[in-house]
C-alpha cells in the first residue's frame, strides 16, 4: 500500500460525545474500529469529519456534541499534507457562547472554511445513507456538495454565500418589508452564487462520470450520476451570465408566491442528485439496499481516485459499517480497492472478524467505556507504506 499524501497522525478529543479525553495516533493507512453498538465507533468518525467544513457526518446540532454534563467540547487533528504538517481544531470558543463553533488552523482563526477545505478533505459512508434515495433531496444534495468541496474548496464559499442571501430574502419576504431595490440586490447575489455553485456541481458530475466509466471503481458497478437542477439545464444551453439574469428575474417575479411558501421555489437549494447503474440503467431509488450500497461505494472509490488526480492527495475515507449489506465477494472487493488507493481509510463494525482479511494491512482498535485500545485479535500492522511495524498508541 502506498503511503497516503494526506493522513491524520493524531486525533485529540476533549468532552466530545462519549469521550472525556482521548489522544489517538493512527499509524497505518487503514484503521479498523470495532465494538458493540453505542460504544463510540461512530463518534470517532464524526470527530474526524468535523475537522472539515460543514456539520460532520451526522449533521448534528452543536448542542449534541459535548459529552453529557459538559458544555464545552473540542476536537483537534494533526495532519501530514503534501505541503507539510498542519493542525486543525474545532469546538466551543474559549470565551463562549456554547452554541457557537469555531475553527482553528495552526492555532489561528482561518479566513473562511475554504482555507480548511484547501488543506484536508473527507468523504464518508454511513448507515443512514442506506435511505439516501428514499428520503428528501437535501441529503442527496449535501452528499454531492461534499464531493465538490473536496475537489474545489471554493465551492463551500459559494454555497454559504447563496444560503446567507436566501435567508435574508426569506426574512424580508416574511416580514413584508424591504423595497424592490433592496430585494433586487439580494436576488442578484442569490443568482450569482447559485450559478457558480451549479457550475461546480455540474463539473464534478461530468468528471466523476468519466472516471467511473473508466472502471475506476474496480469490482463495483459503474455508477452514473445525474444532476437534477433547472439551473444546470439552462447552463447547458446558455452562457452563465444569461442564466444569472434568468434566475434573478425569476426570483423577482415569484416574490409573492415565495413569501407565502416561506422559501424560494427556484434556486441552488432545490438541486437534486440521481444515481444509476450505468450498465443496466437501474436507478438507485428502485434498487435493493445492497445494490444502493454498492453504487455509493463505487462513487466514493471513484471520487477518491479523482481527487488524487486533481489535487495530489486522496480524501480521508470514513466508512461507518461499510460491510453491512455487502456479500462476501463485495466485501473482499472493497478491502482490495481500499488497499490499492493512496488514501487513509477508517472502517467501523461491531465484529472485528468481518475485517479479518485486512490483518497485516490495517491496524485494529476496540472501543468501549470512553476508551480506545488495540484489538488483540489483530497482529501489528505495517506503518505508512514502509513495510515495517510502526508503534501506535492512545
Amino acid at each position: 500500500m502506498t503511503a497516503p499524501a494526506l493522513r491524520l497522525t493524531r486525533l485529540t478529543l476533549s468532552s466530545f460525545r462519549s469521550y472525556e479525553t482521548l489522544v489517538w495516533r493512527p499509524a497505518a493507512a487503514m484503521a479498523v474500529i470495532s465494538g458493540p453498538n453505542g460504544s463510540g465507533k461512530t463518534n470517532l468518525l464524526e470527530a474526524i469529519s468535523l475537522l472539515t467544513p460543514g456539520r460532520g457526518l451526522r449533521g448534528a446540532r452543536i448542542a449534541e456534541l459535548p459529552m453529557r454534563g459538559a458544555s464545552a467540547w473540542a476536537v483537534a487533528g494533526r495532519f501530514d499534507t503534501p505541503t507539510g504538517e498542519v493542525d486543525i481544531g474545532t469546538g466551543t470558543p474559549p470565551d463562549g457562547p456554547v452554541e457557537r463553533r469555531v475553527f482553528r488552523l495552526d492555532g489561528a482563526a482561518p479566513r473562511s472554511q475554504a482555507d480548511i477545505a484547501g488543506r484536508v478533505a473527507a468523504i464518508w459512508l454511513t448507515p443512514q445513507m442506506d435511505r439516501l434515495f428514499q428520503e428528501g433531496l437535501s441529503g442527496r444534495r449535501r452528499f454531492l456538495d461534499r464531493l465538490v468541496y473536496a475537489v474545489e474548496p471554493g465551492h463551500a464559499r459559494e454555497v454559504s454565500a447563496y444560503e446567507t442571501a436566501m435567508a435574508s430574502r426569506n426574512r424580508l419576504l416574511s416580514e413584508r418589508r424591504g423595497d424592490a431595490a433592496w430585494l433586487g440586490g439580494i436576488e442578484e447575489s442569490m443568482a450569482r452564487h447559485a450559478v457558480a455553485a451549479t457550475v461546480a456541481r455540474a463539473g464534478l458530475v461530468t468528471r466523476l462520470n468519466a472516471a467511473l466509466g473508466d472502471g475506476i471503481a474496480g469490482a463495483f458497478p459503474a455508477a452514473r450520476m445525474t444532476l437534477l437542477c433547472p439551473i444546470a439545464a439552462r447552463l447547458a444551453e446558455a452562457p452563465a451570465l444569461a442564466v444569472e439574469d434568468w434566475l434573478r428575474d425569476s426570483l423577482a417575479a415569484s416574490r409573492g408566491r415565495d413569501a407565502a411558501a416561506g422559501s424560494a421555489a427556484l434556486g441552488a437549494h432545490r438541486a437534486d442528485m440521481a444515481l444509476a447503474d450505468a450498465a443496466t440503467g437501474l436507478d438507485a431509488a428502485a434498487a435493493s439496499t445492497g445494490q444502493q450500497k454498492a453504487l455509493l461505494i463505487a462513487v466514493i472509490l471513484g471520487h477518491a481516485a479523482l481527487l488524487t488526480q486533481a489535487r495530489g492527495f486522496g480524501p480521508l475515507l470514513l466508512l461507518d459499517e461499510p460491510a453491512v449489506h455487502l456479500d462476501a465477494d463485495r466485501r473482499a472487493a472493497l478491502f482490495a480497492a481500499l488497499a490499492d488507493l493512496p488514501a487513509q481509510a477508517f472502517l467501523t463494525g461491531t465484529d472485528s472478524e468481518t475485517f479479518a482479511p485486512l490483518q497485516g494491512v490495517a491496524e485494529a482498535w476496540r472501543t468501549g467505556g470512553g476508551t480506545l485500545s488495540p484489538d488483540p485479535a489483530f497482529p501489528p500492522s505495517p506503518g505508512w507504506g514502509s513495510g515495517g511495524i510502526s508503534p501506535s498508541g492512545v
